[in-house]
């Protein structure tokens, strides 16, 4: 059997493009994997945020939040918006702005860190998103995250334990450390088999084909 290959992702949950990027990059792993000798691809999230100085309740629409963040119209906000949610539907994703609750995601990220530990991180992650963009959940409220967590099959208590003590915000502050020393400024970022970085929703073939690349080095090391 091939050694699998490893994907870190730093993703923030409140990024609308790291969950398009998210189904680009499975349809890229989809894409590589057809050929059944393929190897394993092994995939692990990291933290990182977008706007850590967001309030838990932020009082306003995305379009008030964005307005203000990057200093634009809300008409121009709209637009932009509309777009992204027009590049969502592309890749079978359902954005709804509208009842869309934006909040401090340091708490998400906790979650994250604590479905790791129980070995549901990656279904952790799409829960998440769809409950962020999708169904528009609060994601910032401990109670709230920990309902996601039961959802999920998680110690609904243990959950409410594990936030309110900040258990893992170690290991978010240590994952945007290293994104950091990577120089991530921004999301989704793929590093792929500790060598290649990707950065942004990419198509699925531009992932496929890095995938490959990693493959093919890795038989040239063995034949040399």
């Amino acid at each position: 059997m091939s050694e699998p290959i490893k994907i870190d992702v730093w993703s923030d949950i409140a990024c609308p493009w790291c969950f398009i990027g998210k189904r680009k990059f499975e349809g890229g792993v989809t894409e590589f994997q057809q050929d059944a000798d393929a190897p394993e691809v092994i995939v692990e999230y990291h933290s990182f945020e977008l706007a850590p100085d967001t309030p838990v309740d932020f009082e306003g629409s995305e379009i008030d939040f964005l307005a203000k963040h990057k200093g634009m119209p809300a008409e121009r906000v709209g637009e932009m918006l509309e777009h992204v949610t027009g590049i969502a539907a592309s890749v079978g994703l359902e954005y709804n702005f509208d009842i869309l609750q934006h909040t401090n995601t340091v708490k998400a990220h906790q979650l994250l860190h604590y479905a790791k530990a129980q070995g549901i991180q990656l279904q952790a992650v799409e829960r998440l998103l769809s409950a962020y963009f999708t169904e528009g959940r609060h994601l910032g409220r401990v109670e709230d995250l920990a309902d996601l967590g039961a959802e999920l099959g998680l110690d609904r208590d243990d959950v409410l334990r594990s936030l309110n003590e900040d258990e893992y915000l170690a290991a978010v502050r240590a994952d945007q450390a290293q994104a950091q020393q990577f120089g991530i400024n921004g999301v989704p970022f793929f590093v792929i088999d500790g060598k290649y970085g990707l950065s942004g929703a990419q198509d699925a073939g531009t992932f496929a084909q890095v995938l490959q690349q990693v493959r093919s080095e890795r038989a040239e090391e063995i034949s040399a």
